[in-house]
């Protein structure tokens, strides 16, 4: 029997394999472990990446900043420039102070001088007199310790302008008020000189004189005030002054006639 030649080819094709496609879609177990861990990665990746943008930016933005000394070594900076500082500051004031001191002691002397202008003022002026005649007075009185003793020197300064003529004669002498062993007492003239003539200090001017002398205070006594007499033919005068003031005086009268 004949076999034809379309059937013995579909004999050959039917014993001959067929390869076909790939499926569109793949089917695969679910692994959940898997997914956790691929998630983290992502965070994890994602977190890395602001922070080095964050720190980036930040090193980018602040600017540099010098190197910072040591704490130790700040602290001996501030040391020397605190000592300095004090240094200074009582450099200042010790020029502070002597400036005040010269200050004073010139606002002194011009007080002095001042003083001593208006007694040769009221000096002159006395002596010139205008209109006006005055009769014997004592116009000032000094007086200075004399060193290792209870002794003064005194200088009493007279004026008169009454007479015109003859000399103003008379005597001067000088009480001191003080206190001892707690009760006053006043010492006259033969207490104060320790001498028999108790009479005074002879005078004979015209216008003006100074008297100068001595007197012996006694010991334990201390003197208040004192008072200068003078007695003669231009009259009767009396003048009190106070021991300290007297002790300051300076003299401002220098010349004698």
């Amino acid at each position: 029997m004949a076999i034809s030649a379309v059937h013995l080819v579909r004999v050959a094709a039917s014993k001959v394999p067929i390869f076909m496609a790939p499926p569109n879609f793949v089917v695969r177990q679910l692994d959940p472990a898997r997914s956790r861990r691929l998630w983290l990665f992502m965070i994890l990746f994602w977190l890395g990446s602001v922070t080095l943008a964050v720190v980036g930016t930040s090193l980018w933005l602040v600017p540099k900043r010098a190197p910072v000394a040591p704490l130790q070594h700040v602290d001996s900076l501030d040391t020397e420039a605190l000592k300095r500082r004090v240094v200074v500051l009582e450099r200042s004031e010790q020029v502070a102070k002597a400036a005040l001191a010269d200050l004073q002691g010139t606002l002194r002397d011009r007080e002095e001088e001042i003083a001593g202008v208006r007694a040769d003022l009221a000096f002159y002026g006395r002596l010139v007199g205008g209109a006006k005649r005055e009769g014997l007075a004592v116009h000032a009185l000094s007086l200075t310790p004399v060193a290792d003793s209870r002794a003064w020197n005194f200088s009493a300064t007279l004026t008169q302008n009454f007479k015109r003529g003859p000399e103003t004669t008379g005597k001067l002498t000088l009480s001191v008020s003080g206190i001892r062993d707690g009760k006053l007492e006043t010492l006259q003239w033969k207490d104060l000189t320790q001498k028999s003539d108790s009479s005074g200090i002879s005078y004979a001017f015209k216008y003006f004189e100074q008297i100068d002398g001595t007197i012996m205070l006694p010991e334990g006594f201390e003197p208040n005030r004192v008072r200068a007499s003078a007695d003669g033919g231009g009259g009767r005068s009396e003048q009190e002054f106070p021991w300290n003031d007297a002790a300051k005086a300076e003299e401002t009268d220098n010349v004698r006639q």
